[in-house]
């Protein structure tokens, strides 16, 4: 604490001064407002440090790992009007992130770019139309993502880190390290709410388990926010009403920086959504090696290849995921090939260099910002 007035806000002026230094080199702003682990929290987190290899990229938010490239609030809210390139990019992927951008070039008068990436794949609320058609570029995850928009998207897919995220070298070890239990070893990611399917994946299991005779255990990955603990607390009650505490376990929240782990020590990924917009986590799976079953909600058919990286349902049938879920993690042969072909279908299709370069380009578009 500084002992004196003065000085404290000598101190202050030089941190702004080294902020706004920081950020006269910065081409493109992707804000992250979220602190907790969701989807787009870790698209930023992938894709940012990837484009900073060739364009002046950083994020801006609470909770980035520290290899990620940043600015701070004060250096956004003090810099310069224009950009090295002329005009920045902001490059928005929820509705407040859109919101900052926008009072970022009307009221500061910032010469900012604005664009947007939507996932979703509902009718957006007037708001959000009203935001899509502020911006200067809209991004969609996916066909179905571009088709809720009323205006031209330019449509790039995921990809994922397959450097970051690959196949476990040591799997029985993985598992030791982890506390996990051996044998096959099915997960079900993200948060724990009713949408994203995870009562489908707990009654399946204790079906499997209990009726079917499966020799298998179950990992729930995720957090439950406050609305949905109730949720979260009827699985568990269902779960130790059926006498299997041991054998289908709630882990709660990983860091992002964490997740592969998680994956690598997996048999079998479910992936059993009602509502998705695009849907990460079958991704992060098979580029672990790892085959997927899954709804067929957001991008998830074009994702896995049906019969060949794991078995597609529709949407909300729990009897087919339940059957899909006994006759696929009781086969070690199929699990094993589907494991392979999943690896390889995410090499050939998802990586995330092409991800990154696709939207670099509409950075460039936009701005005529050059790579680094």
């Amino acid at each position: 604490m500084c002992r004196h007035e003065a000085s404290c806000q000598t101190d202050r002026i030089r941190v702004a001064v080294a902020a706004a230094l920081e950020i006269r080199h910065i081409d493109v702003i992707a804000p992250n407002f979220k602190r907790r682990l969701s989807g787009v929290t870790a698209t930023v987190v992938r894709l940012v440090p990837l484009q900073a290899k060739h364009i002046a990229i950083a994020s801006l938010g609470p909770g980035l790992p520290p290899y990620v490239p940043r600015v701070s609030v004060l250096s956004v809210l003090t810099m310069s009007r224009s950009g090295p390139s002329g005009f920045r990019v902001w490059h928005a992927r929820r509705n407040v992130e859109a919101v900052a951008g926008l009072l970022l070039r009307v009221v500061l008068r910032k010469k900012i770019k604005l664009v947007f990436t939507s996932a979703a794949q509902r009718d957006h609320t007037n708001f959000t139309k009203w935001l899509f058609d502020r911006m200067d570029a809209v991004i969609a995850t996916s066909p179905q993502a571009a088709s809720f928009l009323r205006r031209d998207a330019t449509v790039i897919l995921h990809g994922i880190d397959t450097e970051g995220f690959s196949p476990s070298a040591d799997k029985p070890a993985l598992r030791a390290a982890l506390g996990l239990p051996s044998g096959t070893l099915l997960g079900c990611f993200g948060r724990v709410r009713q949408n994203k399917g995870t009562d489908l994946f707990v009654n399946a299991m204790i079906e499997a388990i209990r009726d079917h005779s499966l020799d298998a255990s179950g990992i729930v990955l995720g957090r439950a926010t406050e609305q949905h603990m109730g949720f979260e607390r009827d699985l568990k009650l269902r779960v130790q009403e059926a006498g299997l505490s041991d054998r289908i376990l709630f882990l709660g929240e990983k860091p992002v920086h964490d997740m592969a782990r998680w994956y690598q020590a997996l048999d079998l990924f479910v992936a059993p959504s009602r509502e998705e917009g695009f849907g990460l986590t079958p991704l992060e799976a098979m580029a672990c090696g790892v085959p997927v079953i899954a709804s067929r909600a957001g991008a998830y058919e074009y994702i896995v290849d049906d019969g060949v990286t794991g078995r597609l349902v529709d949407t909300g049938d729990a009897a087919a995921m339940t059957h899909a879920m006994h006759t696929f993690a009781g086969d070690t042969e199929q699990l094993r090939m589907a494991g392979g072909a999943s690896r390889t279908r995410v090499d050939a299709i998802f990586p995330i260099q092409r991800e990154a370069d696709l939207i670099i380009d509409v950075y460039r578009n936009l701005a005529g910002i050059g790579r680094a």
